[in-house]
C-alpha cells in the first residue's frame, strides 16, 4: 500500500525502512520497449521495484529481435508475453506507484486513470521495430533502445524515492524521460 505523508503542506512518499513499489511501463504493442524496460528495472531495481509492462493494443507476442537482445544480456525470456493494459485496470490488479509511457503514440492517447494516483512520466524511446534494413542494422536499433531504457531504469532505481517530496520526485521522473544520448551512454549531467 502506498502511504503518502503530509508535512508542512508538502506531500512526500512513505519513509518505510524497506518499501517496494509497483512500476508499469506502457507502450502501444507491448512487444519491445516496454518489455525491455520491465526486464531492465527488475534487474536494476534491487528488489525495491516490481516491474510490469502492458500495451494499449498488445501485439500478442514479444518481438523476436527484442527477445534476442534481452537474451544477449542474459535475461530469461521464457515467461515474457505481450499484455493488455486492461489487465492492470481490472479488479485485483496490482496497485501501481509509477506509470511510465515509452512511446509517442500512447503518450498522445493519454494515460488512463489508475487507482491510487500513481506518479506518471513520459520516457520516449525511438521505436526499434520501425527500423528497416539488414538484420544487423535492426538489431543495433534494438540494442540502442535497450541501452537507453536500461540507463533510465538505473537512474530511476538510484533515486531515494521514499525521501523525496512528490514535486521533486515528479521533476526527477520528467528529467529522466528527457535523458537521451546519441551513443546510448549515460549523460553525466544527470
Amino acid at each position: 500500500m502506498v502511504r503518502r505523508l503530509q508535512s508542512h503542506g508538502v506531500e512526500t512518499m512513505s519513509t518505510d525502512a524497506f518499501r517496494e513499489y509497483n512500476v508499469l511501463f506502457l507502450c502501444t504493442h507491448n512487444s519491445a520497449r516496454s518489455i525491455m524496460a520491465e526486464c531492465a528495472l527488475r534487474r536494476w531495481g534491487n528488489g525495491r521495484f516490481h516491474a510490469f509492462s502492458a500495451g494499449s493494443h498488445p501485439a500478442g507476442a514479444p518481438n523476436p529481435l527484442a527477445l534476442a537482445i534481452l537474451k544477449s544480456y542474459n535475461f530469461k525470456t521464457d515467461l515474457l508475453r505481450s499484455k493488455s493494459l486492461e489487465e492492470f485496470l481490472a479488479d485485483g490488479a496490482p496497485r501501481m506507484d509509477f506509470v511510465f509511457t515509452v512511446c509517442e503514440t500512447l503518450a498522445g492517447e493519454g494515460c488512463p486513470t489508475f487507482p491510487g494516483q500513481p506518479l506518471t512520466a513520459h520516457w520516449p524511446i525511438e521505436d526499434p521495430t520501425l527500423k528497416e534494413g539488414t538484420e544487423e542494422k535492426r538489431l543495433r536499433a534494438f540494442r540502442r533502445a535497450y541501452v537507453e531504457i536500461e540507463t533510465r531504469c538505473k537512474i530511476f532505481a538510484s533515486l531515494r524515492v521514499e525521501s523525496l517530496d512528490k514535486l521533486t520526485l515528479q521533476s526527477s521522473l520528467n528529467l529522466i524521460g528527457r535523458h537521451q544520448s546519441a551513443s546510448g551512454e549515460a549523460n553525466t549531467a544527470l
